[in-house]
Parts: structure tokens; sequence; C-alpha cells
């Protein structure tokens, strides 16, 4: 063995002298890395670039005269129908994804879990291909589908991050998996935008095209997924999930616990208010560009590899910024640099390509650091052996997966006819989660979860 078993919830053990134990581990973490680099084609690909204005496009094709789907007996505007399929995906997540994590430490089985949600989420995603020709419905449901699993497959891939890196490791770890994630998604995306832009030439209309960019997206996730899983590797369950019973009852345990927990608590309080506003921003800016600021899609999509590439050293950057100053003061430091991206975005001019592009670069800047220093700030914050359910009620808020953003967000429009509001509106994520984040005594938190914290927080 060459890091330590979830029960000790430090990391890796002090292990054997000698270049094999060496090798192995970063070989694991060799493999933990692709899995970034294997999911992150659906945030960039699936739900930041194309799903949104296809899914807006169909939906409104879809509609009445008055530009109004009837769902359910509500009439919805067809420009508010993906936040709101977006907001519909987690509030089904808020079931799934903590009984997922309480699965996975009961049993010990991450591997098996890892690959079964990941490769259900990318046949899902590979499916929607066949949603054209005004099957919005299909493809909404296709996609709440998909953005479970990839939801519950994440919860999984970042319970590895304690097992793989000691506390002082653990923001370089992490960013570097955010680094491989967006070099991933930056290549696919660069076949994609090709793909777009001949589309012409290839005889293909520009639905047929995104319709392939899609399903491509999908089979990239899953083809990615069987070589991570083939590096990573499971690890003891511990002693207290062992003899907790069912996954069920172990969860209902774990629901109790918490309370035990309250600066914890306050850390995930304060995540979910910025994270709503960060994955509300990342979802719906392809919406934001083509129906308020009438961009074209390949436009739309160039901004978006720019800022995959931009938010590689982005990534990487603060992460050596955390090393000198902590994680805190820097994710707080870009939590300011998001508000002045809203203010920014409410001012910019219709058509304005390059405005659009130099906003574009100071989100690559601080959306992977924001996200990656996140993910292992909390990391310190869970009590050992409970590592999948605790990044079960974290990953709730994650990844695209927020609801009360998008839910604001469509609302505003709803109700205003504006997207330019409707995008304003969410700053009040930003400057909420920055007065809770600022509040919380972090190194407090980190021993009273039972854990050693680094030298830098």
């Amino acid at each position: 063995m060459t890091t330590a078993p979830p029960s000790t919830g430090a990391g890796p053990a002090d292990p054997p002298e000698g270049p094999s134990v060496d090798k192995a581990l970063k070989r694991e973490r060799f493999g933990w890395y692709s899995y970034d680099w294997a999911m992150s084609v659906f945030n960039t690909s699936v739900t930041t670039v194309f799903l949104g204005p296809y899914l807006t496009a169909i939906a409104r094709d879809a509609a009445g005269p008055d530009e109004r789907l009837s769902f359910l007996g509500l009439s919805i505007a067809a420009g508010s129908w993906f936040s709101y399929v977006l907001s519909a995906s987690v509030v089904l997540q808020v079931l799934v994804l903590p009984l997922t994590g309480a699965v996975a430490d009961r049993t010990g089985r991450k591997r098996e879990m890892l690959a079964g949600f990941a490769i259900l989420g990318a046949i899902a995603t590979t499916a929607l291909f066949f949603a054209g020709d005004g099957r919005w419905l299909l493809a909404a449901v296709l996609f709440v589908f998909a953005n479970i699993s990839f939801g519950a497959a994440t919860v999984v891939y970042y319970s590895w991050l304690p097992d793989l890196a000691g506390p002082d490791d653990r923001d370089k770890v992490s960013s570097r998996g955010w680094a491989f994630g967006y070099v991933g998604g930056a290549l696919l995306l660069a076949v994609h935008l090709g793909l777009v832009v001949a589309a012409e030439d290839l005889g293909l209309t520009t639905g047929e095209a995104v319709r392939i960019c899609l399903a491509t997206a999908g089979l990239w996730w899953g083809a990615f997924t069987l070589f991570s899983v083939s590096r990573l590797r499971n690890r003891p369950v511990a002693a207290s999930a062992a003899r907790s019973g069912s996954s069920f009852r172990q969860l209902a345990t774990t629901f109790r616990e918490m309370r035990a927990f309250p600066l914890t608590l306050w850390f995930l309080g304060a995540y979910l208010l910025f994270n709503d506003g960060v994955q509300t921003v990342i979802s719906l800016s392809a919406t934001y560009a083509t129906e308020e600021l009438d961009l074209a899609q390949d436009v739309l999509t160039g901004a978006i590899l720019m800022v995959q590439v931009v938010a590689i050293f982005g990534a990487l950057g603060l992460g050596r910024l955390a090393g000198r100053y902590g994680a805190k003061r820097v994710v707080l430091g870009a939590l300011v640099a998001w508000i002045g991206v809203l203010f920014a975005a409410f001012f910019l001019q219709t058509g304005a390509v390059a405005q659009f592009y130099a906003l574009a670069a100071v989100i690559g800047l601080v959306q992977g650091g924001t996200q990656a220093l996140s993910r292992s700030l909390f990391s310190q914050l869970i009590p050992a052996g409970k590592e999948a359910e605790y990044y079960g009620f974290y990953e709730i808020s994650d990844r695209g997966t927020s609801w009360l953003g998008p839910l604001a967000f469509g609302l505003t429009y709803q109700l205003t006819g504006s997207y330019r509001l409707a995008i304003v509106s969410l700053v009040i994520f930003f400057v909420a989660g920055f007065i809770a984040l600022a509040a919380l005594p972090i190194r407090r938190a980190v021993l009273a979860a039972g854990n050693t914290p680094p030298e830098r927080l």
C-alpha cells in the first residue's frame, strides 16, 4: 500500500523506502488526473458551449407564436427552458448524491462506482445526437440523466483526493487535476470548433454539427474513463463505515453527526452560495452570448476554447499562490474578480467580439483556481472515513449542478425579458459567499474535523 486508507484521513502514509512505492503513487495520481481530462468535456462542450443554445433553439422551434412551451400544465418561456432543466437536474441530485457517497464509503468499491456512473452518463450524452427536430423534451430528459450520472461519478472521484495527497500537497494535486481537465476540454473543443466552422463545407447544418459534437463528447468521456479506472485502486473500508449497516442508515448517521462539525457546514454554506454563481455563469454564458450579445456560435466556441487554455495557467498559478498566501485568501481574491466580471458583462456591447474575448480571458484566470482550491480546502474539513459522503453534499452545488443560480437567472429573464438583468442578478451569490467564507475561522475548522492543518490555509 502506498497511501493511507480512508480511516486515517491523513492522505499518504509514510511508505517504505523504495522507487517502486513512489512510482505506484505517481501512477495512481496520473490516473486521478486523467479522469478530469475525461469528464471535463461534459462541462465544456456540452453544458457550457453547445447544449444551452441548442436546447433553447429547438425549444423555440417547438413553441407557439408566443414563444412559450406547455409542460406539465405550465406555460414556460422557451428562453428559460435550459435554465429550468439545469435546476431540475440538481433537485434530483439532492436525493442521489449523498446516498452515492454513503455507498462508496460503506462498500469501498469506488473504482466500480466511478466506472458505472461515468459510462451511464457518457451513454446518455452520446444519445443527445438523436435529440433533433424539435425533440426538446427528449434532450431535457437525456441531459438530466447525464448530469445526475456526472455528479455521482464526481462525488466518487473527489473522494480519492485525501488518499492521494497529504494536507500540504492537496492544493497542488487538486490544481493539477483541474489543469489536466482544461487541457482535455480544450483539445476536444478545438476539434468541435473546427467542425462547426466547416459544417457547411462538409454538407452539414449547424444543428447537425452540434449534435455530432454532443455525441463525441460522450464518447470521449466514456473512453478515457476506462483508462482512469485502470490506474486507480480501492482502499480498505473505514471501520466506522463497515459497522454502520445499510447505506441509508449510514447516511442518517452522518446527517446526525454533521451537527458536531458546524464549521464544516459553514464552509459548505459559503461554497454553495459562491459556487452557485460560478456554475451559473459557466453554464449560461453561452445562452447570454447568443441571445443578448448576438454573437455567432463560432465566436462563442472560440472564446470558450480560449478560456480553457487560459484556465490551465490560471489553475496552476492560483495553486502556487495558495502555497504562499493560503487557499482561503486566494479564493476570496478570486471572488472579487468574479463580481467584477458580472458587472462588466452587464455593460458589454452587442456584437462586441473583442470585449467578450477580454472578459472570457479574465474568467479563465479565476475559474479553475476558484474550483480547484475550494475542492482541496474542503478536503481538510472532512472527518476521517466520510470523504465520499461529504463530497456528496459538496457536489450538489458543484460543476454545473447548481439550482439557485439558474433559477434566479431564469426567473429574472421571465419577469423582465432582459438577459442583462438576469446575468447581473447573480452578483448576490458572490457577495454572500465572500462574506460567509471571510468570516470562517478556517484553521479552527480543520482542527475541529480531527485533521492536521497544512502550513498555510
